[in-house]
């Protein structure tokens, strides 16, 4: 069984879970992109009502991934549906699992528990972004619905956009 601490991320164990993510980004960033470029998340965007940043522990209570969300600025859009006119859109940040613990469906938990968290901060959709080379990373966000979109954003270590409607 999974759970989740909410953690600011200068905490000590979100802050090492962190640094293992980018520097396995950076080793295994494609050299055609250039060079990965690390950015630490604001503390202040991963505070609840605006976001959540979350350590997953395994059943041994073991930290085993983490991941965040945080709000983005309200959209408009004309094509909104039922809801017309306006739409709450948070992103999904840094999802990361402790490579002991990769193929047991944690990735997946740890996605569902922030698309919840999202939801209880009002949220109408999520985004994200990733790079191509992160092949299991694109098909957990396919398989869980979400689908391609254009860049929301100027990361330039991502090379895939994605949305889902919550």
């Amino acid at each position: 069984m999974v759970s989740y601490a909410d953690v600011p991320v200068t905490d000590p164990t979100a802050h090492r879970m962190l640094a293992a993510y980018f520097q396995e980004r950076a080793a295994g960033f494609p050299a055609q992109l250039g060079a990965y470029r690390t950015a630490f998340p604001d503390p202040e965007q991963f505070i609840p009502p605006a976001g959540v940043f979350l350590v997953a522990h395994d059943e041994d209570d073991n930290p085993a991934g983490c991941g965040g969300v945080r709000s983005l600025a309200a959209e408009t859009r004309a094509d909104a549906g039922p809801v017309a006119g306006h739409r709450v859109r948070y992103e999904i940040k840094h999802l990361w699992i402790e490579p002991a613990h990769r193929g047991l469906g944690l990735g997946r938990a740890i996605l569902n528990e922030l698309e919840d968290r999202a939801r209880g901060f009002g949220a109408t959709e999520v985004v994200l972004d990733t790079n191509s080379s992160l092949e299991a990373a694109g098909g957990l966000y396919r398989s869980s619905g979400y689908e391609p979109i254009e860049p929301y954003n100027d990361n330039p270590n991502a090379t895939d956009w994605f949305r889902k409607t919550l």
